[in-house]
């Protein structure tokens, strides 16, 4: 009789693993995130799924916290105080991040936030970032999380080059995996509705090409339910953003702001499995308090 129970506990322990998808998020910097954390809040709460990150730079850069400055006591806008503060204050707002998003583990990779550009061959080539030791954690974490699928922002042109090199680097440690089966990684983008998604590919690195033949995925964290529709995830989106107080400029723009959130499936993924992204949106839009 005990070997029965043991038996049915497995049986059970195994489907909702099966039926709970693992996702890792590999970011740049933290506030990253906050491009598609209704979906993160989703998969992990509601459809009781798991979410790590990877966040691959110390966050030192990230000195535009005017009204921050107030909160806690320092000169944020200064470089010098930033550099200096801004690596353990960020992280402990990634973590109060992680707290409403559900995120399980974090995996900080610690690359020099240096400065605001658009050039993403110095990281790639190693010249600005330790680039062999992204890629070894990268495929570390990979090997041993056994996820169902990575997300990663789209690295369009005109994307901070850490933000590129964050995503370029996802897309090559998925490419390199060798496990039984790829994880299927996907570029999220907060999208406005009506607004058409022009990105195809970032010339110069045919791997990040996007399927023209998948779907755009996306999840509606504007619509309303409840008492007098006074409700929406757009709340949860609110949330995540507030715990970046350092970033009170940036976060202060993105407020209440922001309709979709979207994700491109990238041609490396196949297309035999595009079916596999279209269950998982469909499980993320008809969960918790559905549109239905």
């Amino acid at each position: 009789m005990k070997n029965i129970y043991l038996l049915i506990f497995f049986i059970i322990t195994f489907t909702v693993r099966a039926q709970s998808p693992r996702v890792l998020i590999v970011t740049a910097h933290p506030d990253d995130e906050t491009t598609f954390p209704v979906t993160i809040f989703k998969i992990t709460h509601e459809l009781k799924g798991s979410a790590d990150l990877a966040l691959l730079t110390d966050a030192s850069g990230g000195y535009n916290g005017l009204v921050a400055s107030s909160y806690y006591g320092m000169n944020l806008v200064d470089s010098v105080i930033g550099r200096k503060h801004l690596p353990l204050i960020r992280k402990k707002e990634i973590l109060a991040a992680g707290e409403v998003l559900g995120i399980g583990n974090f995996f900080f990779l610690d690359q020099l936030d240096d400065y605001y550009n658009r050039n993403e061959k110095p990281y790639l080539e190693g010249k600005n970032w330790n680039i062999k030791y992204v890629e070894s954690r990268l495929d570390e974490i990979l090997a041993k999380g056994n996820y169902d699928f990575v997300f990663c922002l789209v690295p369009g042109e005109g994307q901070h080059a850490h933000h590129k090199t964050a995503s370029i680097s996802t897309i090559r440690a998925v490419q390199r995996y060798k496990g039984d089966k790829k994880p299927i990684v996907l570029g999220g983008q907060t999208q406005n509705k009506g607004a058409i998604s022009k990105f195809t590919r970032l010339d110069g690195y045919p791997e990040t090409a996007i399927s023209l033949t998948a779907p755009i995925f996306e999840f509606d964290r504007t619509y309303g339910f409840g008492e007098d529709k006074k409700h929406s995830y757009m709340i949860v989106a609110d949330w995540v953003k507030a715990a970046h107080k350092s970033q009170s400029g940036d976060m202060n723009q993105a407020m209440h702001r922001g309709d979709l959130e979207t994700f491109l499936y990238f041609e490396i993924n196949g297309a035999a499995r595009i079916d596999e992204v279209k269950q998982l949106f469909e499980k993320i839009n008809n969960a918790g308090f559905s549109k239905k």
